[in-house]
């Protein structure tokens, strides 16, 4: 595949920056430029919002059926199939995915969701519903009416480029809402290609727009008076910096942040089952997941024998370059990224936690952002590799002596986005999972995956609102009451 340069993407065309800067797309495994997009200024940002808005205030999108977006939205998604291998390789390339992770959660599964919401979400949800009728003054009766935001701006994170840009786009467009779209600036070229697939499908001029850019781009679009609604997926620093921009006008906010997810391990259960779930929560994508389970807490009775499995699990993840389908890890998305995620690994040294396995870069790599898998152990909870997301392949093991107190710690956070819990029963799993602070829980390993008929979405520091299938249609729905007399 050679090298992906695009325009922006406004009003139904490609078209240049007002600006002539450029931000180059760099494979994270070799280092090398794949693509180059512009540095979207502020200007491009005008443009992009003014499209959205003449696209939302004068239609025809908001106005047409449920079923006439549903037309547009199943040819896009026979578009985005008719190029699934091309997004699978473009995943490797752009966002280091192993090829297993890009077949799956970075293209196959996103597919799903966006098919899902025009053929099942979209057909089905009630967008009017009668009142029953009301006595006051006189006699009433009226319906209730879903109606689209406005102009929403989706502004998506590097990790699953692809995926995250559809959970924020399926649900937007299938409200009738326009949109601005602005990915991240390390892994833009997995949004312009949406672009094209807009084109072919049909959507009409201005109701999906993309900008590339970085901070000031960012800052553009959640603070512009013509957008309504923002949606951000990223760290909980970067989001509560969006929420605070778009208080000035009062947007509506949506904000699917950060995680330091525990996974629950009773003394009773087998260990051989569990320990794959702990291997995946840290080597996953590198680590780079909001909902990884990245926080073992293990009762006491079973903490060494777990460690000692962990280690020799390990010893078969072999880090290197995605596009060799033997590697099972790939690297983290960026210099800056790996050097982040050192500087927590040294931040637990220092703080007394030890490293049982990893802890540095692989030693046969000398390209790409690579860190080895690294699991610490003699964690305790108020540590800060116990508390702040790496967002890279590094898990840590805390034990605890009973159910409350495997709760108390794993509730002894500031986030609450994923979770799992491990019994012999599922009953008691279950009653432990009732009591955990977070949105999603998967008790003895799960098997939903990342199913469109669940929410998703956090607690405390987290995030605010759902993201996937109905739940993600109805945070881009305005109710209006419509009232007459029955008399």
């Amino acid at each position: 595949m050679s090298a992906l340069t695009y325009q922006l993407y406004i009003d139904g065309a490609w078209r240049d920056s007002d600006g002539d800067g450029v931000l180059e797309v760099l494979n994270p495994a070799t280092e090398e430029v794949i693509g180059a997009v512009p540095d979207g200024t502020v200007t491009d940002v005008d443009r992009a919002v003014a499209a959205a808005r003449r696209a939302f205030d004068e239609g025809p999108w908001p106005t047409l059926s449920a079923n006439e977006r549903a037309t547009v939205l199943l040819r896009m998604a026979d578009v985005m199939e008719r190029r699934v291998d091309e997004l699978k390789e473009l995943s490797v390339r752009e966002a280091g995915s192993t090829r297993a992770l890009a077949d799956t959660l970075q293209v196959s599964v996103p597919l799903h969701h966006f098919r899902d919401m025009a053929e099942r979400v979209l057909r089905q949800f009630p967008f009017e519903r009668a009142m029953l009728p009301t006595v006051g003054p006189t006699l009433a009766q009226g319906v209730v009416r879903r109606e689209p935001y406005g102009v929403a701006a989706l502004i998506s994170a590097y990790n699953f480029p692809l995926f995250l840009n559809i959970l924020k786009l399926a649900p937007a467009l299938a409200a009738g809402c326009t949109v601005v779209l602005k990915p991240a600036p390390t892994t833009p070229l997995e949004a312009f290609v949406l672009g094209e697939m807009a084109d072919e499908a049909g959507l009409p001029p201005g109701v999906l727009n993309i900008v590339s850019g970085g901070i000031a781009a960012g800052e553009a679009l959640t603070t512009h008076p013509g957008v309504d609604i923002v949606s951000f997926t990223g760290s909980d620093t970067v989001g509560r910096l969006v929420y605070t921009q778009a208080a000035q006008s009062l947007k509506k906010v949506v904000l699917e942040l950060g995680g330091k997810s525990a996974n629950i391990i009773t003394a009773d259960v087998d260990l051989d089952l569990v320990v794959p779930t702990i291997v995946n929560g840290m080597t996953t994508h590198a680590g780079q997941g909001c909902s990884l389970l990245t926080r073992t807490l293990v009762h006491r009775s079973r903490l060494d024998e777990l460690v000692g499995l962990v280690k020799q699990r390990l010893d078969h993840i072999t880090v290197g370059d995605p596009a060799d389908p033997a590697t099972t890890m790939g690297p983290l998305i960026s210099a800056a990224q790996r050097a982040k995620v050192e500087s927590l690994i040294s931040a637990g040294r220092a703080e007394g936690a030890q490293v049982a396995y990893g802890g540095g870069r692989p030693a046969h790599l000398d390209k790409g952002f690579f860190v080895e898998p690294t699991l610490f152990v003699d964690v305790d909870n108020s540590m800060t590799v116990a508390r702040q997301e790496f967002f890279g392949p590094v898990g840590v093991v805390i034990a605890f002596d009973d159910d409350d107190e495997a709760v108390r710690l794993a509730n002894d956070s500031e986030f609450g986005l994923g979770g799992g819990v491990w019994a012999q029963s599922p009953v008691r799993a279950y009653e432990i999972a009732k009591r955990l602070r977070t949105g999603m829980i998967y008790i003895n390993g799960g098997g939903a995956g990342s199913s469109p008929h669940t929410a998703f979405g956090g607690y405390k520091q987290s995030g605010l609102g759902l993201e996937r299938g109905e739940f993600g249609l109805e945070e881009f729905l305005l109710s209006k009451s419509i009232i007459w007399s029955a008399r």
